[in-house]
């Protein structure tokens, strides 16, 4: 049985370590290109007014320079545009750099001196994605900052009105959370910035403080949304490479149609392309440029600031961050043109294809293309370029004279930037007053280039291939092959719309004839977010893309599509299989947040099963085998699941109201742009289908996490031996019942005016050094008994008689008490196993708050808000009494079988009403701990 069990959470445990390792490493490498600072770089720090230095002694605020520029700005006398950073959880203001250096460099050759005025602040990089208690302290600081840097600006003729926000993980949080002050004046923000930022939930809730802090944030920027709609939001996810923010949490939750925010990864931004890890999107050259050059287009040319226009603003977003048509923004695209070239310029095409590759020599070269007679057998003109100057390529002509184009219309604004080239694909209906297509091909100044055409069917160019299941784990396969007779391939992926699938999709092309060609760009399109994907490589050759997704399909909208856009006259072939690591990757990525509640149930369940074997036999179980008893999803999962289905009925609702109960805890939906009216929050049917995998890699957990604290426990016996004299009482380790209180007592002190985890963490020791003794009691004893080895063979294989172990005090003779008191020694060992790996879990959850004290002890000895106050009380004293706890007592008291049918319920009741709420955990193990402790009293 025991080696059947080991070889289960073995195989479970191989599962987690499969999913993390494809959690963790299995993305793309780093292609983000690092920015460098020219000169070194320096940070001003600006002097704010004594009240607000003595509220906030730990944070500070200032303005990043480099060379020239930092001398200038010594005195403060500051004449640019307003930059401000906002670093994340445990982030540096020093991060602004990257954001800094590459604005100043830009700055050098803009006319008229444009530039802009970087400021950071710094928050003492404080854990605020573990411990809530700071981020209204860093929200009201923010705030006093923002005043202060526009106080700078007051000498100017045309002061700045308003900052422009960059905020980096919870930073952009935090300047979201900025609306919510009573005091703020929206008009001193009309732009943010936000970069990996967890906007629609904290990716862990480990205390009420966090929990409340985005509640508050989404009630303000939903329910007064209409108050909010000029500010302007753009939130950039990093793709797979971020493990610690998933970019469906950056997904703003705003009101459907608000056309001032976007939600965009990465991946799809032009001349980007590229995921990042949570870090390096601060400092990836390709994300910064394509920031800085938002900003210098988003400057009001008369004063020299930041547009107050919303309108403009959301053009120049779009413009950088969703479509860039490779055009200078703020060209007129609507103005008919005039060309008046030589008439040997023109060429009338009548193929249904055309390839140009421009010669060395400069020349003036336009291709017509007649409409007339392409309108009934085609829907779309398909056209490519690796031409990428800013500058218009494609017109409508309306009046044509003789072979040339007299008079057109710009098309290009429709042009869409690729890695290798640019595109424009034109719906001919949409071309009723054109009578020709005109294409340049014209290179003056000598560059080559090619430029590819042809006439699209979409309908004919269009497949569809349906996925295969997620369970089929790779064995099935679905593939579809392309006989390329165009540029512009679409496969819809049929039945591809949940997070939870992964596929590995490889695409082999094939060419008759091998010459030179542009490369293929393979393109995943997710309709309901801008997530897309691209991945470009050369023809002929074998490719592997990975199929996943950041975010649900919300409802019927179309599904996800894999565009090719590939080289004429090649086959493709698309074959599609699951890829089972990838899928268990996904699993972690979107529900990693139960792992731990699952283990928090299986050691409760063990706790419970210890309990059950004391009052049956009298003896307690080994540590392995009861929490390899703990898994037990149909005395868990079944009851959730039910009382999820009952919670879809509306008279099931009205009595959960009635009994005021807490909603159900349901993982933060996957679906973009989520909405939360009247506090209903859309909950998926998919989590709850995987939970019992979840409590499978959370028991495994428990089980593999328990068995090292037993060889830890043995190690560290092992080293402390010497220090103590050898012991044989089951009592060793013990305090009288005084000592506990005056213990209890002076921790609940010390947490009350300090730190609550701190105290946890002491009681959690004091336990930990009895464990210790009864560790080094029973090695003493085992030691003992090597004289005696027959008794101690008896005593191995249950022949001693059960009553003479359970009661020592019957037994005669000095060689039968020794054997006794090492089974009591041994029953109590595995008794205070059980309860210390109990333990663990509320030193665990509370330790970001010890950890945030410790680093704030210079500023201030007492934590406030203190997350753990005043549940600890009861826990101190829990902890102290439990000390002393032994099977004997346990045996011997009357709640021992009302103790004993509590885990179950309070294992249930913890997976209903924790996985969104990981600090409940805490309260549950203490309705346990408590009549536990009682028990050994009574």
């Amino acid at each position: 049985m025991k080696l059947a069990a080991v070889a289960f959470y073995g195989f479970a445990l191989g599962l987690l370590a499969v999913g993390l390792r494809e959690l963790l490493t299995g993305f793309e490498e780093n292609r983000c290109s690092m920015t460098y600072m020219f000169e070194y770089p320096e940070y001003r720090r600006v002097a704010l007014p004594r009240r607000i230095a003595r509220l906030y002694p730990a944070y500070g605020l200032y303005l990043y320079g480099e060379g020239l520029y930092a001398q200038e700005t010594r005195a403060l006398k500051l004449t640019g545009a307003p930059v401000l950073f906002l670093p994340g959880n445990a982030g540096s203001y020093k991060q602004a750099r990257s954001l800094g250096s590459v604005a100043l460099r830009k700055a050098e050759n803009m006319e008229g001196g444009l530039h802009f005025n970087v400021f950071t602040v710094d928050f003492n990089e404080e854990l605020v994605a573990l411990y809530g208690g700071s981020l209204l302290r860093q929200t009201h600081f923010l705030h006093e900052s923002i005043k202060a840097i526009l106080r700078l600006y007051k000498h100017l003729k045309t002061p700045p009105q308003s900052v422009v926000l960059v905020g980096h993980s919870m930073g952009g949080v935090v300047a979201r959370a900025l609306f919510t002050l009573p005091r703020f004046n929206t008009k001193m923000v009309s732009l943010i910035i936000t970069q990996a930022s967890p906007h629609l939930a904290p990716v862990l809730a480990l205390d009420p403080y966090l929990l409340d802090f985005y509640s508050a944030v989404r009630q303000k920027w939903v329910n007064q949304a209409n108050k909010l709609r000029n500010i302007t939001v753009l939130s950039v996810g990093g793709g797979y490479r971020d493990y610690q923010v998933r970019s469906g949490l950056t997904s703003l939750p705003c009101p459907p149609g608000d056309p001032n925010k976007l939600s965009l990864v990465a991946t799809a931004v032009p001349r980007t392309w590229v995921s990042t890890d949570h870090l390096s999107i601060v400092w990836c050259k390709e994300l910064v440029l394509a920031t800085v050059r938002a900003f210098f287009d988003l400057i009001d040319p008369e004063t020299r600031q930041f547009t107050e226009n919303s309108e403009k603003k959301m053009a120049v977003l779009n413009h950088h961050f969703i479509r860039h048509p490779v055009r200078i923004l703020g060209e007129n695209q609507d103005t008919s043109i005039s060309i008046l070239d030589f008439p040997e310029a023109w060429s009338e095409v009548n193929t249904l294809r055309l390839t140009y590759s421009t010669p060395k020599e400069g020349q003036v070269k336009y291709f017509l293309f007649a409409l007339s007679s392409r309108r009934k057998a085609y829907s779309h003109f398909y056209c490519r370029s690796n031409n990428l100057e800013m500058t218009s390529w494609v017109y409508g002509c309306v009046h044509k004279s003789g072979p040339s184009c007299v008079h057109a219309i710009d098309l290009s604004m429709g042009t869409e930037l690729l890695p290798p080239y640019k595109v424009l694909i034109l719906s001919l209906s949409d071309l009723s007053s054109v009578t020709h297509l005109v294409v340049s091909a014209s290179n003056l100044n000598g560059r080559q280039f090619t430029v590819e055409c042809e006439w699209q069917r979409q309908e004919s160019q269009t497949l569809s291939v349906p996925v295969p299941h997620v369970l089929s784990f790779g064995l099935t396969l679905s593939d579809v092959t392309v006989n390329s007779s165009g540029l512009l391939h679409t496969i819809e992926l049929q039945h591809f719309n949940q997070v939870y699938q992964a596929f590995r999709i490889n695409v082999a092309s094939q060419c008759k004839v091998h010459k030179d060609r542009l490369p293929n760009v393979y393109r995943i399109m997710v309709p309901w977010f801008r997530e897309d994907s691209l991945t470009t490589v050369s023809v002929p050759s074998v490719t592997e893309i990975s199929g996943m997704l950041h975010t649900s399909r919300p409802d019927n909208t179309s599904g996800v599509l894999l565009q090719l856009h590939t080289a004429p006259n090649c086959q493709y072939k698309v074959s599609i299989r699951t890829s089972l690591p990838r899928v268990l990757g996904q699993i972690l990525r979107f529900c990693g947040p139960m792992v731990p509640v699952y283990t928090a149930v299986t050691l409760l369940l063990a706790c419970g099963g210890q309990l059950s074997t004391i009052l049956k036999s009298r003896r307690a179980a080994g540590m392995s085998q009861v929490v390899g008893k703990g898994l037990q999803p149909h005395k868990v999962n079944l009851p959730v699941y039910i009382l999820h289905v009952l919670l879809s009925c509306s008279w099931f609702q009205e009595v959960w109201s009635t009994l005021c109960l807490p909603s159900m805890d349901a993982l933060p939906p996957t679906f973009p742009d989520v909405t939360f009216h009247e506090g209903v929050v859309p909950v998926e049917e998919w989590p709850h289908l995987l939970s019992p995998l979840l409590y499978i890699l959370g028991a495994a957990v428990a089980y593999w996490g328990s068995t090292l604290l037993c060889l830890i426990i043995r190690l560290i016996s092992l080293i402390l031996a010497p220090l103590h004299r050898p012991s044989v009482s089951r009592d060793c380790g013990t305090l009288r019942l005084r000592t506990q209180l005056l213990i209890a007592l002076s921790l609940t002190v010390v947490g009350g005016t300090s730190c609550g985890a701190l105290s946890i963490f002491a009681a959690f020791l004091l336990h930990l050094y009895r464990v210790l003794r009864l560790q080094m009691t029973e090695r003493s004893l085992s030691h003992m008994l090597n004289l005696a080895p027959r008794k101690h063979k008896e005593v191995e294989n249950g022949t001693v008689d059960a009553e003479c172990i359970n009661k020592s005090k019957e037994c005669n003779g000095a060689p039968l008490l020794s054997e006794c008191a090492l089974q009591e020694v041994r029953d109590d060992l595995q008794l205070h196993l059980c309860l210390s790996a109990l333990f663990t879990l509320p030193v665990m959850l509370s330790a970001p708050s010890l950890i945030h004290w410790i680093r704030n002890l210079r500023y201030s000895t007492q934590l406030d808000p203190d997350p753990c106050w005043p549940h600890i009380v009861p826990l101190l004293i829990v902890y102290m009494l439990l000390i002393n706890c032994n099977t004997l007592k346990l045996c011997n008291s009357k709640l021992l079988p009302l103790t004993s049918c509590l885990p179950l319920p309070l294992a249930i009741t913890m997976v209903t009403f924790s996985p969104l709420h990981l600090y409940r955990v805490t309260y549950f193990l203490l309705a346990t701990l408590i009549p536990l402790a009682l028990c050994c009293l009574l």
